[in-house]
């Protein structure tokens, strides 16, 4: 018996021009003379009907719901993927593989629409084996998670090809450079035959803007009918996103941005056929085509801006992240952005793997959850090659680099949903507002309409159409785009990197700050140890050694401090993240950490670590730790503003020193672990307070994930965490005053971009309800409109820079 939604997909294949008796069910190409039946349908191909029958065999028939003729066809394709089959060839595509699950990124040509990512993000419903499937619309890319003793890659690409989705395979390192490059052209191409239209089109249209009425009206007959050849390439080409976009949502039950704009557009191409067919007048040809110019530079503005969140720009704008370079015998940190194949690398204890890499030394226990989704350790032996976004667990190990730093894999894990949590997604101001604009805008353009329709038919159609051409809200897809591009780059040269354009407008409602204070405001460059107690020569050997596996900004003022050579491993590490380290140096049992850790009664006086060996107490360390330069007025500075919290894991010894700094004492807290520190945000949001928190990207992770807006205070160590927002040097600390103010102007601009673009629209709108609206209004109300959103977006953007010092 057929299913009721076949019976609704069949009766949505009738109602289309492309009917299922003459055209292919799957791919809407025509039909041969004799096509491939099934379950009533006809099909052009065995492939076809071979994809058609797989959906429906796994209930995956609502695909065709999303369009009309979703698929593509099955000719000609071609299946040799034997190749994939050779482990040399397989290593150098996949982006992380162990003994269960395997995950490659596949770049797609065919993705075109909403049925594309659905059916993609369903493929585990094809085969179980495929444990997940995102896909990246932009791209063009899905990336597939799968369980590598079920399936194959060759049979992952197989099942892609045989639904349609075969991919573009290449080993050249340039492929996605190339993807990359395709589709900027192809945007490039759009805005080109937009600016050559409306070129030719201002050109033509001098005579009327003059009124110059001596032409002879055969010309101006000819001239009208050229304009509107130039609207033809601009409204199927140039413009073609923008109605592809409102539909998808339209169906979907979304009013988007997009949904005015393609109403607009269309409403002006087919008033001015009609007004140059009948002869009736000259069209909105030229606001038309500049309209669509300037939306497309906006939309490249977009890209753009997208391109520098994911970090797909030049290497030396990269953000400031560091990895431990082993050279010579000695530790230096080396920018992730200068990591080349070769080099040799540290990696200690909770810090990230930045690049895939062979292990030389040590003990491997990862964590591929930021990659997988999986929780459960893995273990590599050594010359195993270990992949890029695994986070080690225990102690430190030696790699050698084998491929270069992918800045796009580091920025995909960094917005991965597998650690972004349950926060709510962060409604923009610009997506609020132009779903109410849309409504208005229809409202009142039905309304104008139906106040004519009794007294003038004319007027009527002219003041509904009119209200349309004047209120398309360009000012609402330009000031988001242009502003944040604006903002994004004065931040980036600031050392100040945020994860996506939704951070700029969180970070401008913060009302709360929450420091962490070991490593956050305290000096990286710390004067050294007042050590009290007895270590002979070897005994503090032991102890380097085992600070070394250590991220914690303690451990590592003690490491350089020492200052000794590597000389023994280090085994059954062991870390208690804010607490202490342990594990066995050349046989010997060695603890490090605070009192409690160690099970001492002492009470700890400041950032103290004490050492036991054997079950021995040798003494302790005490950190002569200072703050950063210019912490007190920042402190007071910020604390006009917002409520101000410091939480530490230390004892409370520096309460005194650091009282002056926050406004009420009960805002210090100390002895605070991760999970305590996580509840005391978790608590200030309960009461309705947008909170930032500034801290160690690696021991913070918990509480910078759960706070609004989580910064990662970094200073030349490799503290990258994907639970943060936003990765800010140590040497823009004092400037947090500063993109706080620059983040709330950039706000303060696009609300101000759009009061200019109502005033626009309100002039518009007096003349367009009346029907009074002209072509030669049109044409100079809307290009100035949006000539002026983008220079005072730009202009003020950079205004308020240099009026904040950060330009």
């Amino acid at each position: 018996m057929t299913s009721f939604l076949e019976e609704r997909i069949f009766s949505m294949k009738e109602t289309n021009s492309l009917t299922v008796e003459t055209h292919c069910f799957h791919c809407g190409d025509q039909l041969p003379e004799k096509p491939y039946p099934a379950d009533d349908k006809q099909f052009c191909c065995l492939g076809c009907k071979g994809v058609y029958q797989i959906l429906s065999n796994h209930n995956l028939s609502s695909y065709y719901l999303y369009n009309d003729v979703p698929g593509s066809s099955q000719k000609q394709k071609t299946l040799h993927f034997d190749y994939l089959d050779e482990p040399g060839i397989a290593a150098e595509l996949v982006d992380y593989t162990d003994a269960k699950v395997t995950v490659i990124t596949l770049f797609i040509p065919v993705i075109h629409c909403s049925s594309c990512i659905w059916l993609l993000e369903h493929l585990h419903k094809i085969n179980p084996a495929i444990a997940q499937s995102r896909v990246d619309f932009l791209k063009k890319q899905v990336s597939i998670t799968f369980r590598n003793q079920e399936i194959s890659l060759r049979e992952v690409v197989e099942n892609l090809s045989a639904i349609g989705y075969e991919p573009l395979i290449s080993l050249q390192d340039m492929i996605k450079k190339q993807q990359t490059d395709h589709s900027e052209r192809n945007l490039f191409t759009k805005i080109a035959v937009a600016g050559f239209c409306f070129g030719n089109v201002m050109l033509l249209s001098f005579p009327d803007y003059f009124g110059l009425n001596s032409l002879e009206q055969d010309f101006k007959n000819f001239f009208g009918w050229i304009n509107l050849a130039f609207a033809i390439p601009v409204l199927l080409y140039s413009a073609r996103d923008y109605f592809i976009s409102a539909w998808t949502n339209l169906r979907n039950g979304i009013l988007n941005l997009d949904f005015p704009l393609a109403l607009g557009i269309a409403v002006m191409f087919i008033r001015s056929a009609y007004e140059i067919i009948t002869q009736t007048g000259a069209g909105f040809v030229d606001t038309l085509c500049s309209l669509v110019f300037f939306l497309l530079i906006g939309k490249w503005m977009q890209k753009r801006t997208y391109h520098y969140l994911s970090f797909e720009r030049d290497f030396r704008s990269y953000f400031p992240v560091a990895v431990t370079q082993l050279k010579d015998g000695k530790e230096k940190p080396l920018p992730l952005n200068e990591l080349k194949t070769g080099d040799r690398i540290l990696i200690r204890s909770n810090e990230i793997i930045p690049a895939d890499a062979i292990l030389l030394k040590g003990e491997a226990k990862l964590d591929f959850s930021f990659v997988t989704g999986e929780s459960i350790p893995v273990e590599k032996v050594l010359g195993e090659i270990v992949y890029a976004g695994g986070r080690q667990l225990h102690g430190a190990i030696e790699l050698e680099v084998v491929k270069p730093v992918s800045q796009s894999y580091l920025t995909k894990l960094w917005n991965n949903e597998a650690f972004s949590g349950e926060r709510d997604p962060i409604k923009t101001f610009s997506d609020t507002a132009s779903r109410h604009f849309s409504i208005v805008l229809v409202a009142i353009a039905l309304s104008a309409g139906l106040y004519w329709v009794n007294t003038d038919i004319n007027k009527a159609v002219a003041a509904f159409t009119a209200v349309l051409i004047i209120a398309c809200p360009c000012a609402l897809a330009l000031s988001s785009p242009f502003t944040l591009a604006a903002v994004l780059s004065i931040f980036d040269k600031n050392k100040f990197y945020l994860k996506n354009t939704s951070v700029i407008e969180e970070l401008a409602r913060v009302d709360t700050i929450v420091f962490d204070k070991t490593g956050t405001i305290t000096n990286p460059e710390a004067k050294g140890f007042e050590f009290n107690g007895k270590l002979d020569p070897y005994e503090r050997q032991l102890v380097f050694d085992l600070a070394r596996n250590s991220g914690h900004p303690l451990s590592r003022e003690l490491v350089k401090w020492l200052a000794e050579t590597p000389l023994f491993q280090v085994e059954h590490y062991m870390e208690k993240v804010g607490r202490g380290i342990s594990g066995c140096v050349d046989g010997h049992e060695v603890k490090l950490g605070s009192a409690a850790y160690l099970g001492l009664k002492a009470e700890d006086q400041g950032s103290v670590v004490h050492i036991l060996i054997e079950k021995h107490y040798c003494g302790y360390f005490r950190s002569a730790q200072q703050w950063r330069a210019g912490f007190k007025p920042l402190a007071l500075k910020l604390s006009q503003t917002a409520d101000l919290h410091l939480l530490s894991g230390d004892q409370d010894h520096d309460r005194n020193s650091l009282t002056p700094f926050f406004p009420r004492v009960q805002q210090l807290h100390f002895r605070q672990s991760p999970q305590q520190k996580l509840d005391y945000i978790l608590q200030l949001q309960q009461n309705n307070a947008k909170v930032m928190m500034l801290g160690d990207g690696l021991n913070d992770a918990g509480a910078l994930k759960q706070s609004n807006l989580g910064v990662a205070v970094t200073d030349d160590i490799n503290n990258f965490s994907p639970g943060c927002d936003a990765i800010l040097d140590g040497a823009a600390f004092q400037k947090i005053p500063q993109f706080i103010k620059q983040a709330k102007d950039a706000v303060k601009v696009i609300h101000m971009s759009f009061a200019i673009s109502l005033l626009y629209n309100v002039v518009g709108l007096f003349f367009a309800v009346q029907g009074l609206l002209s072509p030669l209004m049109a044409a100079i109300l809307m290009p100035m409109s949006t000539i002026t959103i983008i220079l005072f977006t730009s202009l003020t953007a950079r205004f308020y820079a240099r009026k904040n010092k950060l330009l």
